[in-house]
Parts: structure tokens; C-alpha cells; sequence
């Protein structure tokens, strides 16, 4: 993303570092780390930790800028409801720039300008949002995609999933930004129970996408086809495969995939080249909001609910609902590694306030208890309770308890419940 990268360092509100208002006294402290700070300050490097935090979150202020000031953004004097005309040459061309940085197949064709068509046309004002979130989910996105090893530009690719939604749900189930099924979730080692469904936090659920993404991709040394795999599912691609008579390329084997996913390559490429050469298309980010790294987590030991912690922070329910989406019901549970994030500037807030917030109204809701929710197996030709169990990684006592299995005898179709 070199060239979208490089219009937001130079058409973002450039923010003057934060300059400190001190007392002589003040300079003398900061500068002196000899000086006793004042009770309960701690000072590091001879800077109060306050300062440093402001430090550093301007830092990625000034690395993940965005504007949504249409007049920076507008060099082509477009109106405001006007749709350019697309150059079907111009783009093939800017594909075939993006196509050179990328491991990725971004190849030009006549099939993804109708996506671009569609997009541009129809999703303009969706794109706009997407813009504008992207200040908030890239970073995460490209910290893990990198950590793989995998093409940055699959940062795109939960646009065409999920429109950044992390609690987006399918008519079949998928969910999350990365719109994960049940059981790849739990594959993934993703919880999902009543009151946690990792499928919807961001940062677990991107590191499970990064790591199905490279498995898929070594499975078909083709990252058109392991995205095909991807939405798909593997055993689509092979019965494609297979139908084509052995073909190894996505668009070769393209006819022969399911209808949806003959367009989910042409929609992440399309996606793709907008995000990318947005203005020319007339788009530009809107509703911008704060970027990833401007927030931090809290590990949370003890149960606690939305209200509780939006009655003495400057946060609503709402808005802690849209900063977890992890947590079903507005409470984090207690007796697990949970984490609660927050914007850095109520971080503060909330530890030095965390008694109070607690003791809010505290019998309001009873104790939460959660238990993971169980994996639920169709028995298969050829499937006895050994397999089954070797499988999932459980003995072949509990799958019997679990089922209320007296000996040894399981039928084809039979529904087994399993917790893993």
C-alpha cells in the first residue's frame, strides 16, 4: 500500500508535538533525576510516566494520521455526488503498478472492472467508512500479517468479508471480521461460549486468519486460490481442481468453483485497487476513528460490566461494546485470561478508579460462569469413538459420558457432542 501510505503522510492535519507547560521548579525536576518526585509520581528518564505516554501516543498520531476533510482530499475539484467515469485503460495500468509489489495476483481484467464498476458506483459511501476505519484495524491487521510472513495487501481482504465489522454475522454462521465458521474457529483454538466468541475479537481472530491464510497458501502455492480456499473451503478448490483436469492457477480453475466464489478474488482485488486510488474514484474516508495503537488492554481478573466501568470513565456502554466486541452480553467474565480495552486516556481512569467500579451497583447481574460451548461431530462412514477421539485430543471416556454412550456402538449420522 506504498502509494496510499504516502497520500496520508502528506495530505494529513499535521499535530505540533505536545509542548509542556513548566514552572522553573517543574524543568528542574524533569531535568534532574536526582530530584524527589512528588509522592506517587513515577518519573523514568527523567520523565513523568504521563509525559511519556503522551509522547508515544502522539507518535502514532503523527504515523497513522488521516483527514476526512474532503477539500484535502478532493485534487480533482469532483462534485459532490459525482461518479468519474471510469478509464479502463488508467486502471489496468495502475493495477499492473500494484501488481509489481505484491507476491499476489493483481493482475488487470475485464472481470475485476466490473467489481471496481460495482464498488465505485454503488459502494462508494461504504468505502468511505472502510477508509476512515482502516486508521483503526490496519495497523493490527499488517503487525500480524507481517509476523506470518503473508502479503500486507490481505489487509483488504476483511473489507470484502466482513465490511470491518467484528461482529458481523452470515445467514450461515460465519462471524467476525474474518468471518470464521464454528468449528475452523475452534480449530483455530478461537473460545466461543455464551458470553466470549473470539471469532469477534479483533486481535485473536486476525492472528487465526494470518495462520489459516499461510497454511492454505502452502497447501496451493497460489494465493488466488487459498483465498478461493478461504471462502470456499479447501474441498470446493480440490473438487475444482479436479474438474479442470489438474489446472494450478485460480483463474483456470475459476469456472469450476462455486457462483460466490467465482467473484470473491475479483471483489479483493477491486477492493484492493480502491483503497488504494480512492480519490481518483471520488471516495475519501469518512467517520474516522482513533487508530489500534491508541488503545491498550487491561487483564481483567474479576467480573465486570460495561455500565460498571462507563459510570466512572468518559466512555458509554456503546462505545465499550464497539472497543470488545468479544464479550456477547456487555460483561467480562471472571476466572479467565480476559483483557478489556480501552483508549489510553481512560487506561488511567479505570485503575485508579477500578474499586469504585466494582462496587457499582454490584448485584445487579449474578455471577457469570462460562463454559466453552461443545463441538457438535456427525458421525461418518468408517468413524468409530477411537478415531473420533484421537481427532479432537479428548479420551474415549469422556466422548462416551459426554453422549451418555453405555458401549462402544456409534452409527453413521449420529450427533456427538464435544468438548474440547
Amino acid at each position: 500500500m506504498r502509494r496510499f501510505s504516502v497520500g496520508l503522510a502528506v495530505l494529513c492535519v499535521y499535530i505540533a508535538p505536545l509542548q509542556a507547560q513548566e514552572t522553573e521548579a517543574d524543568s528542574a525536576l524533569l531535568l534532574d533525576p536526582l530530584v524527589k518526585p512528588v509522592k506517587d509520581v513515577v518519573l523514568v528518564n527523567g520523565l513523568f510516566l504521563n509525559e511519556i505516554d503522551s509522547i508515544w501516543q502522539q507518535s502514532f498520531r503523527d504515523q497513522f494520521c488521516l483527514s476526512t476533510d474532503t477539500l484535502l482530499w478532493n485534487i480533482y475539484a469532483f462534485g459532490e455526488d459525482s461518479v468519474p467515469a471510469l478509464d479502463t485503460a488508467l486502471i489496468f495500468t495502475r493495477l499492473e503498478m500494484l501488481n509489481a509489489e505484491t507476491p499476489m495476483d493483481l493482475q488487470p481484467s475485464e472481470v475485476i472492472i466490473d467489481y471496481i464498476s460495482f464498488y465505485a458506483t454503488r459502494r462508494n459511501e461504504q468505502l468511505g467508512r472502510m477508509l476512515g476505519l482502516s486508521r483503526y484495524y490496519f495497523p493490527l491487521f499488517e503487525e500480524y500479517l507481517d509476523k506470518y510472513d503473508v502479503p500486507l495487501e490481505l489487509r483488504y481482504l476483511p473489507i470484502v468479508e466482513s465490511a470491518l465489522n467484528p461482529k458481523a454475522r452470515s445467514r450461515v454462521g460465519a462471524t467476525g471480521l474474518w468471518q470464521f465458521m464454528y468449528g475452523t474457529g475452534r480449530m483455530y483454538d478461537l473460545q466461543i461460549n455464551s458470553y466470549v466468541d473470539e471469532r469477534m475479537d479483533p486481535q485473536r481472530s486476525t492472528e487465526a486468519a494470518c495462520r489459516y491464510l499461510k497454511k492454505l497458501h502452502g497447501m496451493y502455492n497460489d494465493w488466488s486460490l487459498a483465498l478461493a480456499a478461504y471462502n470456499a473451503g479447501p474441498g470446493n478448490v480440490n473438487k475444482a481442481i479436479r474438474r479442470s483436469g489438474g489446472k494450478t492457477t485460480y483463474w483456470e480453475v475459476r469456472p469450476f468453483l462455486p457462483r460466490e466464489t467465482r467473484g470473491y478474488v475479483p471483489a479483493f482485488i477491486a477492493v484492493n485497487y480502491l483503497m488504494n486510488f480512492h480519490e481518483e474514484h471520488n471516495i475519501f474516508p469518512a467517520e474516522a476513528s482513533c487508530s489500534w495503537a491508541e488503545t491498550d488492554t487491561l487483564r481483567v481478573t474479576e467480573q465486570v460490566r460495561f455500565d460498571q466501568v462507563a459510570a466512572y470513565t468518559g466512555l458509554t456502554v456503546d462505545e465499550l461494546a464497539w472497543y470488545n466486541p468479544t464479550y456477547r452480553r456487555g460483561v467480562v467474565p471472571k476466572g479467565g485470561a480476559y483483557e478489556l480495552r480501552l483508549p489510553y486516556k481512560e487506561v488511567e481512569a479505570f485503575i485508579a478508579l477500578e474499586d469504585s467500579i466494582r462496587n457499582y451497583k454490584p448485584d445487579e447481574e449474578p455471577e457469570v460462569v462460562v463454559e466453552d460451548e461443545p463441538i457438535v461431530y456427525y458421525v461418518r462412514s468408517g468413524d468409530v469413538l477411537g478415531t473420533i477421539a484421537q481427532r479432537f485430543g479428548v479420551r474415549v471416556s469422556q466422548l462416551k459420558a459426554w453422549n451418555n454412550i453405555r458401549g462402544h456402538m456409534i452409527r453413521v449420522g449420529q450427533k456427538l457432542y464435544i468438548y474440547k
